[in-house]
């Protein structure tokens, strides 16, 4: 009842009908993983810079059909932001705009749930852009590695127990190789191995190894 109601109020919400295809039921066993790069962390008053996604179809990365972006905003990315991300303002400065980059961007995710490290974050900083153009948020479900690396390592973990959930901590016992950290791209098939490799694990009720009180403390980042 709840996600009947949700779905009509994103209906209703929607300005463009041509992106009614959100509401379609996704195709089974599909998935995207999606990554942005950003001019800071405030979803609100920052901007993508890139954007990449990565199609996920069953245990298959298919990394040949990805959408990649360099994305021109309204300012340019300050010394800071160009120290994570690398893109300076005449890298950005040749990019799209947002409102050429998102319709595109959107036909290529359709329905499927979206997958990430911090999606939320990501997905509201394309909120941002796709409230202006089509008047609704994007509605796809979204997958979060960080909550399912949790369950298979401190889901039954005793209270007290330090937690380390740092991108770089799961991509490393993973056995994940590192492709290069704030790259849009390369976050997202970062991200889309350690997806797959996890619900392998869950599929098959293997966990992984506690390793003491060495671990640095953090909080789950989303469901």
């Amino acid at each position: 009842m709840i996600a009947w109601l949700r779905r009509r109020f994103w209906r209703a919400a929607l300005a463009d009908p041509d992106f009614l295809f959100l509401l379609d039921e996704p195709p089974v066993g599909e998935a995207i993983s999606l990554d942005c790069e950003t001019t800071g962390l405030d979803p609100w008053v920052d901007e993508i810079v890139a954007i990449a996604a990565v199609p996920v179809i069953g245990n298959r990365i298919a990394t040949s059909a990805r959408f990649q972006a360099v994305v021109k905003p309204d300012r340019m990315p300050g010394a800071g932001s160009i120290k994570v991300h690398g893109l300076r303002r005449r890298d950005v400065a040749q990019g799209r705009p947002m409102a050429e980059v998102l319709p595109e961007l959107l036909r290529f995710i359709g329905p499927r749930p979206l997958v990430g490290y911090y999606i939320d974050f990501d997905v509201r900083m394309i909120d941002r852009y796709a409230l202006h153009q089509i008047g609704a948020r994007l509605p796809n479900r979204r997958i979060e590695v960080s909550s399912l690396y949790y369950d298979r390592k401190y889901g039954k973990a005793p209270p007290g127990t330090n937690i380390d959930l740092r991108f770089t901590s799961i991509r490393r016992e993973l056995g994940i190789p590192d492709l290069g950290q704030h790259d849009a791209f390369a976050d997202a098939l970062m991200a889309a191995m350690m997806w797959v490799q996890l619900r392998d694990m869950a599929a098959r009720g293997q966990r992984l190894k506690r390793e003491g009180r060495r671990e640095a403390t953090a909080a789950p980042l989303g469901a």
